[in-house]
């Protein structure tokens, strides 16, 4: 090996500008008048791969408990608890995991709790607070309100928090209840994420939404008006039936609504889920495609700025000063997240999990005091810089202060994306332009690609 090959990102600009094809427009995108609608051929997932070890299996259970022995070192630490349960599948989605039964609602929780317990004693939970905490799914809110406010609470009791704590309740307006809202508020959530997709109500049913707008206004004003907690939406644009037309119309009821803060979310076309289905048996039309969804970006972040919404990434805007969006913001740097619940996934003292996503597993691994992790690695040497960079692409920023060290060797890619229209080159920063900010993903991903297809070959020659 060569001893003076720098042997981590920290060592990075000791050599010169990082290599890559100029000529690949996966990575450069393409050189076109319109960079908004055309920089690429379509978006890529919102992961990027990694250079992680796997753990064998049989040395699972014994690594993850020696991680949690092991007091923590890093500040930044979250809570993600995944409830695995929803009425009705919609069309769109790739999460589904589990049809809502009260039986089976209350054996999973069941489980939940114990997990909860258990975890929480560990010297690595003890150790630091923690800052933030989301209750994810599915859909959190088809538990009962006791079951909501036992949760709520068990959090409070039994995990050390941050004074400030941001802890979510993620969920939809079916079923969500007043008597549920004020159980959640007892109990101690303080954010509510509700996902409502669209106000319309055609647009709502095709994609298996069980309420008409209206109702859906109706419920987010009457949470708005108790003034107890910030309640942010998600909105998503490239849906069957959804026209331009409607999607202002989806914009203007946003602010009609009074919430404090909206996530702008593109519809993926991913393959195997229902709406792909629908489309084929001509039971759905298609829905957008790249180009429509860029212009629906396009509106959607000018109509925020028109109306001086703050901007806190290149999806989410927040209406007022009591929205935050802490969770979003820390799990996408070097934060660690310690994963609770089937199906969870996170990360801690250097170890990545993902828990089992069958219910039968999960459970089973519960009740014999086993961790119920389906996959376990053990983590990529640069993942805190490259989790620095996709954080700061989904800002709309990346400042040569937080990647001193590869900021200059990556310039040539920067210039390549700035001859393209994505981003804006200064002495200190790297800015998106809203070109860049729509295919801000595709940016990240072709960042990482190139740096860890560069250490491949410096490890193969070395």
């Amino acid at each position: 090996m060569n001893p003076n090959a720098p042997e981590s990102a920290s060592d990075a600009s000791e050599i010169d500008a990082i290599v890559f094809d100029h000529t690949d427009e996966s990575i450069v995108g393409r050189n076109t008048p319109d960079p908004l609608r055309f920089a690429f051929s379509g978006k890529t997932g919102p992961h990027v791969g990694g250079s992680s070890v796997p753990v064998p299996q049989s040395k699972t259970q014994d690594v993850v408990l020696n991680a949690l022995n092991t007091p923590a070192t890093v500040k930044a630490r979250c809570l993600y608890i995944h409830i695995p349960f929803c009425r009705v599948r919609c069309t769109y989605c790739n999460f589904f995991q589990y049809a809502s039964s009260d039986q089976l609602i209350a054996e999973y929780f069941a489980a939940l709790v114990m997990e909860i317990e258990r975890k929480a004693a560990f010297a690595w939970t003890q150790s630091l607070p923690f800052q933030a905490v989301y209750v994810g799914g599915g859909t959190p809110t088809d538990l009962s309100a006791d079951q909501i406010k036992q949760l709520g609470q068990l959090i409070r009791t039994r995990f050390p928090l941050t004074p400030d704590c941001e802890i979510t309740l993620e969920g939809r307006v079916n079923r969500f209840s007043e008597a549920k809202f004020e159980s959640a508020l007892e109990g101690g959530f303080n954010r509510f994420s509700l996902g409502v997709q669209s106000f319309d109500s055609k647009v709502r049913r095709a994609a298996k939404r069980l309420d008409d707008g209206d109702v859906v206004l109706e419920t987010l004003q009457k949470m708005v008006r108790y003034n107890a907690a910030p309640i942010v939406i998600d909105l998503l644009y490239g849906l069957p039936h959804q026209t331009l037309d409607i999607w202002q119309n989806d914009l203007e009821m946003y602010i009609e609504s009074g919430v404090d803060g909206v996530d702008l979310y593109q519809l993926l076309e991913l393959q195997n889920l229902p709406m792909a289905r629908l489309i084929e048996q001509g039971k759905l039309p298609q829905p957008a495609n790249t180009a429509t969804k860029a212009q629906m970006y396009q509106m959607g972040a000018d109509f925020m700025a028109r109306f001086h919404q703050r901007r806190l990434s290149v999806n989410h805007w927040a209406s007022t000063n009591r929205e935050r969006s802490i969770y979003n913001s820390l799990a996408k740097t070097s934060a660690e997240v310690l994963p609770i619940g089937a199906g969870a996934g996170g990360n801690f003292n250097g170890i990545s999990a993902m828990q089992h996503r069958d219910m039968t597993a999960y459970i089973d691994a519960i009740q014999q005091q086993q961790f119920p992790i389906g996959m376990a690695f053990k983590g990529d040497p640069n993942a805190r810089s490259l989790n620095q960079f996709k954080a700061a692409f989904d800002r709309g920023a990346l400042l040569k202060r937080d990647c001193i060290a590869w900021f200059d060797r990556l310039m040539p890619l920067f210039e390549a994306w700035q001859d393209r229209g994505l981003v804006t080159i200064t002495p200190q920063a790297v800015a998106l332009t809203q070109a860049g900010q729509f295919w801000s993903v595709n940016l990240a991903s072709s960042l990482i690609k190139v740096i860890q297809n560069e250490s491949a070959t410096r490890l193969a020659v070395a």
